[in-house]
C-alpha cells in the first residue's frame, strides 16, 4: 500500500481513538489490502440469503444445505444460450437420475432478480427438478469469490460452477476454466 495511505488511515485511527469512539467505530475505518480466496472443497457455504420466485420468498442457503446432500449450480445468466440450451436444460433431464444417488436438492444460482428466474424455471419445466434461486445483489457470488465482470451481460455476474454439498460443506467444487464455459461443470459430469 502508499506510504500515504497508510499515513492517512494511521491518522484516522487515533483521531477516532483520542475522540473516544467505541471499537465498533474504529472497526468501521478499518479496511485489509489482502485478496480474498475463492471458496473451495472442504468449507463450509455461507449463510446467505437467496431469493425464489418473488423478494418476499428468502431462502437461506446454508439452512437450505443443512442435514442435505445439495448440488448447486450456477450460471453468469438466465436465458442466455450456454444456460439455456445446455447447462439448466441438462440437469433438468438428469434431475431424476441425480436425486436417485441421494440428493435432496438441486439448486441453480444466478445474478438475476427472482422474478426472471422463476420465468426462466417455468420455460424449463424446473417445477420438482431443480429450484432457481436469485442473487440480484451478487451477494452470494462475491462471498464464494466467484463473480466475473461481464459488462454484455450487465457487469457482475457470476462463474459457471457446479458443487456438492454434504451438510453444507463443500465436497466438490467445479469451476469451468474459463468462467463460463460449458464442460466440467455440467449434469453429466457432476459425481454425487
Amino acid at each position: 500500500m502508499h506510504p500515504h495511505l497508510v499515513k492517512s488511515f494511521t491518522s484516522k485511527f487515533s483521531l477516532l481513538k483520542q475522540l473516544g469512539r467505541s471499537a465498533a467505530t474504529v472497526q468501521r475505518f478499518s479496511f485489509h489490502t489482502s485478496k480474498m480466496v475463492q471458496i473451495k472443497e472442504g468449507d463450509k457455504i455461507p449463510s446467505i440469503d437467496l431469493f425464489e420466485d418473488s423478494p418476499a420468498n428468502k431462502v437461506n442457503v446454508a439452512d437450505l444445505c443443512a442435514g442435505k446432500k445439495v448440488v448447486l449450480f450456477a450460471v453468469p445468466g438466465a436465458f442466455t444460450p450456454g444456460c439455456s440450451k445446455t447447462h439448466l436444460p441438462g440437469y433438468v433431464e438428469k434431475a431424476d437420475s441425480i436425486k436417485a444417488s441421494g440428493v435432496s436438492e438441486i439448486v441453480c444460482v444466478s445474478v438475476n432478480d427472482p422474478f426472471v428466474m422463476s420465468a426462466w424455471g417455468k420455460q424449463h419445466s424446473t417445477s420438482g427438478k431443480v429450484r432457481m434461486l436469485a442473487d440480484p445483489a451478487a451477494v452470494f457470488t462475491k462471498h464464494l469469490e466467484l463473480g466475473a465482470d461481464l459488462p454484455p451481460l450487465g457487469g457482475l455476474r457470476s462463474k459457471r460452477y457446479s458443487m456438492v454439498l454434504e451438510d453444507g460443506v463443500i465436497k466438490s467444487l467445479n469451476v469451468e476454466p474459463d468462467g463460463t464455459g460449458l464442460s466440467c461443470s455440467l449434469a453429466d459430469k457432476i459425481k454425487v
